[in-house]
């Protein structure tokens, strides 16, 4: 038997299995896309009719509307200072350089190692001193917390390989400091600044615990919507929000596919 006979008979397996683990994780994932045209008011496979009436109630029932709202105004707010101010805190700990830089980007783990029930009861006693509670700038400022991690290792990456004697090249061409981050450092780290604001935008959006505790009525998120739709009866249109989820990660993915696939045509 040849070599690439011998490389293709040990690699079908591999593919097999590959494909078997895919399915096993997308198959449960896709059954909620005909759960989202059933005709019924509970949980159940369309049988003859499908029907649209769950995503109707999605933009004509003000509180469906109101999560969505609320879960777009905090996600982006809290997505906005998390790339903000872990942006600084990477492009800080990488011009320094230290010891203690490396002790400030374990330190900024903490919100990722920590249990979420620990951060929510923490954020609780914490926000209830400050009067957050049950307020946008309180849910904002506790997921720009829980963001903020995922920004620092993104652009601490993104970072790892630049060389710290362009700053010096561009200082010594005659620019400032802020004209040398502008023009220098930040597109050096946008990469992991994109990378970061995603991970932190999906944190926000799928948070569910910490918004059990530090939020009632005024603040009314979409997962706290579907938590609350699933306690008695499940409501098919948690379904239909799902769905719509599923088609918006894949049109983002195929986005990304087609910016890279263009990318190696250029190169």
């Amino acid at each position: 038997m040849s070599l690439y006979e011998r490389t293709s008979a040990g690699i079908r397996p591999t593919v097999f299995g590959t494909w078997l683990a895919l399915l096993f994780l997308v198959l449960p994932v896709t059954m909620v896309v005909p759960v989202s045209f059933t005709p019924q008011r509970y949980l159940s496979l369309p049988s003859g009719v499908w029907s649209l009436r769950h995503y109707d109630a999605l933009i004509t029932d003000p509180i469906w509307l109101r999560s969505i709202r609320d879960s777009l105004i905090v996600g982006l707010s809290s997505t906005a200072l998390a790339v903000a101010l872990g942006t600084a805190t990477a492009i800080g700990c990488w011009r320094v350089s230290t010891r203690a830089s490396e002790a400030i980007r374990m330190l900024m783990l903490a919100p990722m190692i920590v249990p979420a029930i620990v951060h929510a009861l923490g954020f609780y006693q914490a926000w209830v001193q400050f009067g957050l509670i049950d307020t946008h700038l309180g849910l904002i400022a506790a997921h720009t917390m829980k963001g903020m991690p995922y920004v620092v290792i993104t652009v601490s990456a993104a970072l790892a390989n630049v060389d710290l004697r362009l700053e010096q090249a561009a200082r010594n061409l005659g620019a400032n400091l802020w004209q040398t981050l502008r023009m220098v450092i930040v597109p050096a780290a946008m990469p992991g600044v994109a990378a970061g604001a995603v991970f932190a935008f999906v944190t926000s959006w799928d948070e569910l615990v910490v918004n059990l505790f530090v939020t009632s009525r005024n603040v009314y998120t979409l997962p706290r919507k579907i938590w609350d739709g699933i306690q008695d009866n499940i409501n098919p249109a948690v379904a239909a929000v799902a769905t719509i989820l599923i088609l918006l990660t894949l049109a983002a993915m195929l986005v990304r596919f087609v910016q890279a696939k263009r990318q190696e045509s250029a190169g």
